[in-house]
């Protein structure tokens, strides 16, 4: 059944749209070339675009002469302003970008929750509000918010989760309370994270991985065939609740000590590096446990090279368990102890892998860094706000 009219128009119009938004400012030969729509279509939809403010004349080409066919036409970037923030048990760190993604502002702060839920939660919207200012935002069209614990899949809330402060929670609120008419939408850090690899970072070229997130807790996030899968409850990717091997008992259902995290989350790389000698600097500016995965990969002492060793053997526990389930064939090592770790530590994690499974997998560290979170915060609250926008309403 062919599409009808209004259906074709919005069709043409978002495929313009992101061509716009992939290859920047175009002409309108230009925009026919590369759709394949007629000369009057696309003369339409430019006026159509153009009249709804999405798009507006940016300059003309060198390569046509002066006149209505040399105009280039680009995407009005300042039509909508979005933020993205990374909240973590310690802080908050935010950017505020257009429509394109272009940070405009960003800024952190770290949060002291002993202070009371409300004074946190003050220093949490503050901090939006000026990064807000800082670029020029008279108002938020959306807001992208990455955070630890579980989020409902159909509500898409925050949920009580053991161990997460409670400003968490109450921040979306006063988030939303502050900027009415913002889209505000929140999802698990570490999912974020992996989207962010795959549109931008070690996993650009897998539609199935699974990234798996070290640091101060333990997490994975599943991508197959290109679909983010959360579980039925949100709660895809828990894996510092599977029972392995080495720890004094099992887990919980409110408690992940004696599963995954006991023998891989912060705590306990802390421990295995005091086994093995390994210091670091006290006062960097990350946290410990990922300071002596870095001292030790930086370095070549006996004691450093034991250490990585043994940190992998307890790695692979996991990955192993992951691998045998789901058979990804791609793994990331990310948050701050998989990035400090880097191709070294992923390295020695394959290498056991591949003695421990058929299944083919190669394990990348994080290309993005400590900035991945916030990435995937900034490209959801982009895709939304783009969504919604480049779905203009018939005239």
């Amino acid at each position: 059944m062919p599409a009808s009219p209004s259906t074709a128009r919005a069709i043409n119009d978002r495929l313009a749209l992101h061509l716009l938004q992939q290859e920047g400012p175009l002409t309108a030969a230009r925009l026919k070339a590369l759709t394949g729509l007629s000369r009057p279509t696309v003369a339409d939809l430019v006026e159509r675009l153009t009249v709804s403010g999405l798009i507006r004349v940016t300059g003309e080409s060198g390569e046509q002469r002066r006149g209505p066919n040399a105009k280039l036409y680009g995407i009005v970037a300042e039509r909508a302003y979005l933020a993205a923030l990374d909240v973590r048990t310690e802080g908050v760190a935010v950017l505020v970008s257009d429509l394109l993604g272009r940070v405009l502002a960003e800024g952190s702060v770290p949060i002291d929750d002993d202070n009371g839920t409300g004074p946190a939660v003050e220093q949490a919207v503050d901090l939006v509000e000026r990064a807000a200012k800082e670029a020029g935002a008279d108002r938020l069209h959306t807001v992208g918010i990455g955070a630890p614990g579980l989020i409902d899949p159909a509500g898409g809330e925050l949920r009580d989760s053991s161990g997460l402060p409670e400003w968490h929670r109450r921040l979306i609120t006063a988030l939303q309370d502050t900027f009415p008419d913002a889209r505000v939408g929140v999802e698990n850090e570490t999912n974020l994270a992996a989207l962010a690899e795959q549109r931008d970072g070690a996993a650009r070229d897998r539609d199935t991985f699974v990234l798996l997130w070290l640091g101060l807790g333990i997490g994975a996030a599943v991508v197959l065939d290109g679909t983010l899968r959360r579980g039925v409850s949100g709660g895809a990717g828990e894996i510092g609740f599977l029972p392995v091997p080495g720890t004094a008992g099992l887990p919980s259902a409110t408690d992940c000590a004696g599963g995954f995290h006991s023998v891989a989350g912060a705590g306990a790389v802390t421990a295995l590096a005091a086994e093995h000698g390994v210091t670091a600097p006290l006062d960097g500016p990350e946290p410990y446990a990922a300071a002596l995965v870095r001292e030790a990969v930086r370095g070549s002492a006996p004691a450093a090279e034991r250490f990585l060793d043994a940190l992998a053997d307890r790695i692979v526990l996991g990955a192993a368990a992951v691998v045998s389930v789901l058979d990804p064939g791609c793994l990331v090592l990310a948050g701050e102890i998989g990035r400090a770790g880097g191709d070294v530590l992923a390295g020695r994690v394959q290498h056991r892998l591949a003695r421990m499974s058929p299944l083919a997998t190669e394990v990348r560290a994080s290309a993005l860094g400590g900035g991945a979170v916030l990435r995937g915060a900034l490209l959801t609250a982009r895709d939304r706000a783009q969504d919604e926008l480049f779905s203009p309403p018939e005239r």
